[in-house]
């Protein structure tokens, strides 16, 4: 059974306005496996899941399912699961108010009020067939996420599923919980349904998967017995990098200060979305967290900043002891944050650039103080030009602005305030080599000033030209901390694979 394939999948192609989402891509999945689909952001996972489950129509290429005559004529998520492909994402998709009986049986047949008895027997039936602990007249909302998680696979396994798309299943499950779910997907797998497993944690792919299909920039790196792949070489691959070649790789010349005194220190610091660690920066200092996607690099400075739900630790800034839960909190004690996604968390699309870049300063006197015309307009132009921000004029819309001008515009913001820290979390994503190359020296520039710097991004190579000291993370722990002469692409790859580093 493990040899019979469920789907294939050929030449699959995807484009949207200006971007190639998909380009010839194959994948097949068979009976009894646990196929893990791996690639960083933008690698085109989520448009090939789209792609199988109709959201999205594919612009070439061709579908076959097991038990289904010719190619698999998918147009929408309903034409999916009527031919045996069920979706699970991470965000549960079922109703919390409702019972898990009605959830596993409501739109489906006769209506539950008139069959109440016979779906509560058969939901009770497939909850104890898969070892699922709730009780059919259990409202869903008293069930852990993890249950609630499973109680949606349970609906697709009644509804006969031959292929179980899991989408980011466990990014909100506790090691106990991901474990529950593991001895589920294993209990299918036996079973013979074809299990396709979305995620960024690597340790669970080597755990529980049976092979590994990569993808890169929306093209097909390759599939790969679990056996045949280390996670060291996986890493590469995701990323594009020859193990051969990454330490001919030279940075050019790092700003290097350890030594000054220690700005922000926390101890055992967690949130809402990240896990309790220890971290420290000096003044002067650039360092930063690496980690593929999903590794709890992004979670943890937004803990630092406040800006998710502070649960527990200490935190001393200039050796003294404070309480940051709020972002306004940790600006009046001089922290910054440029945020990962700019879109959502960092412009006000419609309003001005000279509008945008006096926010924060603003939010810091209070709204009953504003800041003058006159005032603002210094600001915009002093920082439009120090910046060399390309803009019709202060007043025009941040929103009409080029990806790397928001940037800077937001950049701006925050050197207004002065800060004695600043977190820049992708502070060059998707902006032109350029711009790239403006923002980093003007990072080596504020730490020649005594900023002390948080750096993030995706691309190794920029972290090495930035970065004294990386805090390597994975699976939302810190596994590492590299500096000197440890800071080289093979080294942090092999941390973030598993290798060890003190």
């Amino acid at each position: 059974m493990p040899n019979e394939t469920v789907l294939t999948m050929r030449g699959i192609c995807k484009q949207f306005p200006g971007v190639r989402a998909l380009h010839n891509v194959d994948f097949s999945l068979r009976k009894g496996e646990i196929h893990a689909l791996m690639g960083e952001n933008g690698a085109g996972k989520s448009t090939l899941i789209k792609v199988l489950t109709g959201v999205y129509g594919k612009d070439a290429g061709s579908i076959h399912l097991d038990g289904v005559e010719g190619e698999a004529n998918i147009h929408s998520p309903q034409d999916a699961q009527n031919i045996g492909i069920a979706t699970v994402y991470q965000e549960i998709t079922l109703c919390p108010n409702l019972t898990v009986a009605e959830n596993m049986y409501i739109g489906r047949g006769a209506s539950f009020l008139v069959r109440r008895k016979e779906y509560e027997k058969k939901a009770g039936q497939i909850l104890e067939n898969l070892g699922i602990p709730a009780r059919p007249r259990q409202q869903l909302a008293s069930c852990s996420l993890a249950v609630q998680q499973m109680v949606a696979i349970a609906r697709a396994v009644d509804m006969q599923c031959k292929v179980l798309i899991l989408d980011e299943p466990t990014s909100s499950l506790d090691d106990k919980e991901v474990q529950m779910l593991f001895s589920l997907m294993r209990d299918l797998k036996a079973r013979g349904v074809g299990i396709i497993f979305v995620t960024h944690f690597l340790e669970q792919v080597y755990e529980v998967c049976d092979r590994i299909t990569v993808l890169r920039n929306g093209e097909l790196v390759g599939a790969y017995r679990i056996e045949e792949l280390p996670q060291v070489q996986l890493v590469a691959k995701m990323m594009g990098k020859d193990l051969d070649e990454l330490n001919s790789m030279n940075a050019f010349e790092r700003w290097n200060r350890t030594d000054g005194p220690v700005v922000y220190e926390a101890r055992q610091l967690s949130s809402s979305e990240s896990r309790p660690f220890d971290f420290q920066i000096h003044r002067g200092e650039v360092n930063g967290f690496t980690g593929l996607l999903g590794s709890g690099r992004s979670e943890s400075v937004r803990a630092i900043f406040g800006a998710d739900h502070v649960t527990g630790g200490q935190v001393k800034v200039d050796g003294k002891p404070v309480r940051i839960t709020r972002p306004i909190e940790a600006m009046k004690h001089g922290i910054g944050y440029l945020p990962e996604d700019r879109k959502r968390d960092g412009i006000i699309a419609d309003l001005s650039v000279r509008e945008n870049i006096i926010l924060a300063l603003q939010v810091m006197k209070g709204f009953f103080r504003p800041l003058s015309r006159a005032e603002a307009e210094k600001f915009a132009d002093e920082y439009i030009q120090a910046l060399n921000i390309k803009t019709a004029s202060k007043d025009t819309p941040i929103g009409s602005l080029s990806g790397g001008n928001q940037q800077k515009v937001i950049l701006a913001r925050w050197l207004l305030t002065h800060p004695d820290y600043l977190i820049l979390d992708e502070p060059t994503r998707g902006i032109d080599v350029g711009t790239k190359l403006e923002i980093q020296k003007l990072v080596l520039k504020l730490a020649e000033d005594n900023v002390s710097i948080t750096f993030i991004s995706s691309e190794i190579e920029e972290m090495l030209r930035t970065c004294s000291r990386l805090i390597v993370m994975r699976d939302r722990n810190i596994v590492g901390e590299l500096t000197g002469d440890d800071l080289t692409q093979t080294r942090v790859m092999q941390t973030i694979a598993g290798g060890e580093a003190s």
